[in-house]
């Protein structure tokens, strides 16, 4: 038990299920609050599904903690954390539950139309599994990691941060409890666990002061909602098949994204087998479908940060446990309506932090390639909000200014398929530092042709792929065309340069 468990699971338990928990909350938010889906189907059928999807990749994800401290003699291996994943299960709520759900107005079909997406995500995902290691050995660092890290500074660091400062009581005193801790790893009296301190003061504080907040309405749909595996996936497939073009950037997304956290997790001194990882997350997704689930699981990015808090196995164990029964009882969405972001999103500012040092650290001579990896994840933050104040405001693109318009525009395609954006970003420029020009060249070559097909930079708003279109001079094509010349301008010069101290 020793090789399992330990203190530190206390505070990455906290943190993980929060997180977890969150996701299904949003989801359940998004589909019953913005498109008026019936709380039935989402409770006993959604949640529990996708609960279970979570709680059979924790549970792996445990045993193979497990099998690597056996195997190595290493008493302090942490699990890798896995979880629901965050874009996509917005995203696949906001852009296929919720159409289909508008079009059709039959919640079942809906159900059937999301699992479908599942299946096909988790089948894709299944066939990359078997490229990660490869695509692990022949990127270089500053790509997989500076991916990242950008995540980690912008989306883990500065998004939670807002939500401190909606309710700063709240938010600065647990924040504060973090920083202590962690940051500055001083510890708490009776050796409180800090993420519990942090959470407990922060939920105690909102509801001492009322000023802080405003009505909450905090319930729960108690019952048992076992999943089980069922055909009705297919019913929705071939309306599924319209929404591909949506889904499917977000599974490659969660691919590219565990390629670089099993990165990130050795680099931390726990060396896992990439394809197991992955394959691991795409089977989770595949069984999430089966069974009613909507949203597809990945390997979180906090490894680092657990580590960190001494965890080993404990906690992906007793998240998988909680996740997979809590969702199957209908007590989830209760306990997330009680405890404010504010007391939450400091864990998420720790787990960032410490990820974006842990790319920065290990640049190794990199550090502009890793910099400019950060600046996709930037954008699409800029993108959320932005979208975000324009559906408040109820206005579109065609309202704004012709600079404003542009400008939306420029942060769209710089923001959609960011993960990859960064690494392909971040693995040039490292090519490029060291003078490996093969590498480079093939980068830039994949980089161009990833551009044409919207896979990054993809110009429509919900960030769909798309055909290559060359009857008309667009977007997509003038972003590509930009890539060649920087390629071409490069290898030129290299050559030139080459030639010239070869003749020397």
């Amino acid at each position: 038990m020793k090789r399992l468990i330990s203190k530190g699971d206390i505070n990455a338990f906290f943190g993980l299920m929060l997180d977890n928990v969150t996701n299904l909350v949003v989801l359940t938010g998004i589909l019953y609050g913005a498109f008026a889906f019936p709380m039935d189907v989402i409770l006993k059928k959604m949640i529990p599904g996708t609960a279970l999807g979570v709680m059979f990749g924790d549970i792996v994800y445990t045993i193979m903690a497990y099998r690597l401290s056996r195997k190595t003699g290493n008493n302090t291996v942490t699990a890798m954390p896995l979880g629901l994943d965050t874009p996509s299960t917005v995203g696949i709520a906001l852009t296929v539950l919720g159409p289909v759900y508008l079009q059709t107005h039959d919640a079942n079909l809906t159900l059937y139309v999301g699992t479908a997406v599942m299946v096909l995500m988790g089948l894709m995902k299944v066939v990359f599994s078997f490229f990660g290691k490869w695509i692990q050995e022949k990127m270089p660092r500053a790509g997989l990691l500076g991916s990242i890290g950008g995540i980690g500074i912008a989306l883990l660091g500065l998004f939670p941060m807002l939500d401190v400062f909606k309710l700063p009581i709240v938010g600065i005193t647990s924040l504060g409890i973090i920083i202590y801790a962690f940051f500055a790893k001083g510890r708490l009296p009776f050796r409180i666990p800090p993420v519990l301190a942090a959470v407990a003061a922060g939920t105690l504080l909102f509801y001492l002061i009322p000023h802080t907040h405003g009505t909450i309405t905090a319930g729960t749909s108690l019952g048992i909602y076992i999943p089980y595996p069922s055909l009705g996936f297919i019913k929705g497939m071939k309306l599924a098949l319209n929404y591909i073009p949506i889904a499917l950037p977000f599974g490659l997304l969660t691919i590219i994204g565990g390629i670089n956290v099993t990165e990130s997790a050795r680099v931390a001194g726990d060396d896992y087998n990439t394809t197991q990882i992955l394959f691991t997350e795409a089977i989770a997704t595949i069984l999430a479908g089966l069974c009613g689930g909507v949203a597809q699981s990945t390997p979180y990015i906090g490894h680092p940060a657990y580590k960190d808090m001494g965890a080993k196995a404990g906690y992906t164990l007793a998240t998988g446990l909680f996740i997979g029964i809590g969702g199957m009882l209908g007590i989830i969405s209760g306990i997330v309506q009680i405890i404010p972001p504010a007391a939450v999103s400091p864990i998420l500012i720790f787990v960032g932090f410490e990820i974006a040092a842990q790319s920065i650290e290990t640049a190794e001579g990199d550090l502009s390639a890793v910099l400019l990896a950060f600046i996709p994840s930037i954008a699409d933050l800029v993108l959320i909000q932005m979208n975000s104040l324009l559906g408040s405001l109820g206005k579109g693109i065609a309202d704004l200014s012709v600079d404003m318009a542009n400008t939306l525009k420029a942060v769209t395609v710089l923001g959609n398929g960011f993960i990859l954006t960064a690494m392909l970003w971040g693995s040039a420029v490292s090519f490029l530092i060291h003078r490996k020009m093969k590498g480079f060249v093939l980068t830039m070559a994949a980089t161009v042709v990833l551009t044409l097909f919207g896979i990054i930079h993809s110009v429509r708003p919900d960030g769909g792929i798309y055909l290559p279109d060359f009857s008309h001079f667009g977007y997509s094509d003038r972003i590509a065309i930009g890539y060649l010349i920087f390629a071409g301008i490069s290898m030129l010069s290299y050559w030139w340069v080459k030639r010239e101290e070869s003749n020397a």
